[in-house]
């Protein structure tokens, strides 16, 4: 079995998701994002991009619905043991199986909470799935349920978080070290995955973001490389990975002479970026972090080139992102308590000029403060 956890690392999140349904009065969870499979079981897979669904009962009994493909897949990774298979075939019914398997576990007539926002279960088979539990028993959404429990790291998982931070710096050393004129992107990426996998990582739960030039302006990945020029900037945003486990970091950096805006862009960000880390602690808010981004980038007249919203949670995550929640935006009222591993990154994008400039790194809160752990310096590279 491939766990890369304890039993009673699995057995305390049992306890947890347990603790939430009794408090939400559910009496099963229909669990579709894999997320969620793989906190609760260590279930691995990308399966998921076809009908699959755990169900979990108030007492404990798993049992999961997938496909072929994926049966020894289920039962190398994870600690399941009721693995049942629905068919291809041109008139298969997975949530009609779901149904069965739900009467055979006793659920008629019972409340169950239902994983709907996530690319686990797109619309079509989720219209799919109401329309056979209709009259059978009570749906509620229940997507929030789940990443709330993971947004709080055990020990262990803060271990390996530590550990895709590692990776994540030696990606950027790698990046840094290939930071000239003349040089392709494709160059770059090469090398930073190869940091990262051969250190034993992992394929992140999105692409990494690389833009130079104008297309340094640019918050997602594209297709298409270009050449450094002798004169440019370079926008990164990338993850260490380790067992799914992300660490991101965010940087532009400069290649030749910066240009006029690039220094006095990158103080604000520093600065903005080290106000929001003083906010990240326990007992704040995550809307009071956004505050505090908000609030030194306007004072430096940035306000129209700033983003809404300033970062996000890390976990273990699957495509096709690594973001996960809770997002540091305005008014968000959700309290930060320690063992969140968290992302913040100070985006400036000035059309005007086609100046860039991000800087961002995660940090984990602990009893009574935030920990960076990755991206040490803050200085604006420049090669």
């Amino acid at each position: 079995m491939g766990l890369h956890f304890a039993p009673t690392e699995f057995a305390q999140r049992l306890e947890r998701l347990q603790a939430a349904m009794a408090r939400d009065r559910l009496d099963a969870m229909f669990l579709f994002a894999q997320e969620s499979l793989y906190w609760l079981t260590g279930y691995d897979t990308f399966g998921f991009c076809f009908f699959q669904c755990l169900v979990v009962k108030a007492d404990g009994r798993m049992a999961l619905l997938t496909r072929s493909a994926d049966l020894r897949q289920a039962r190398q990774t994870s600690l399941i043991d009721d693995i049942r298979i629905w068919k291809d075939a041109r008139d298969a019914a997975p949530a009609a199986e779901l149904k069965t398997l739900a009467k055979e576990l006793g659920l008629s007539g019972k409340r169950i909470g239902a994983e709907y926002e996530t690319q686990g279960l797109t619309h079509r088979n989720g219209s799919r799935l109401e329309a056979q539990f209709e009259g059978f028993a009570e749906l509620h959404d229940a997507s929030a349920l789940v990443p709330a429990l993971r947004a709080v790291k055990s020990p262990a998982e803060i271990g390996f978080v530590r550990r895709a931070a590692e990776l994540s710096d030696a990606a950027d050393t790698a990046a840094v070290a290939h930071l000239r004129g003349g040089v392709d992107e494709g160059e770059i990426l090469a090398a930073m995955h190869d940091a990262i996998f051969r250190a034993g990582g992992d394929y992140p739960a999105n692409e990494f973001i690389i833009g130079s030039g104008g297309e340094a302006l640019l918050c997602r990945y594209k297709s298409g490389r270009r050449q450094l020029d002798a004169q440019d900037q370079l926008t990164l945003e990338f993850a260490g990975t380790w067992r799914h486990y992300h660490a991101a970091l965010m940087r532009t950096h400069v290649v030749g002479a910066p240009r006029a805006l690039h220094l006095p862009y990158h103080a604000a960000a520093k600065e903005a970026l080290l106000a929001c880390e003083a906010e990240l602690r326990p007992g704040r808010t995550a809307g009071d972090v956004f505050a505090a981004h908000a609030r030194i980038l306007d004072r430096h007249g940035l306000s129209a080139h700033r983003l809404n919203a300033c970062g996000y949670s890390l976990g273990a995550k699957f495509t096709p992102s690594w973001m996960d929640p809770p997002m540091f935006y305005e008014g968000n009222d959700l309290v930060l308590v320690p063992g969140m591993s968290m992302f913040l990154h100070m985006v400036l994008m000035d059309s005007q000029s086609s100046t860039a400039m991000c800087l961002g790194r995660t940090s984990l809160i602990g009893e009574s403060a935030c920990e960076p752990i990755n991206g040490k310096s803050l200085d604006l590279v420049i090669r």
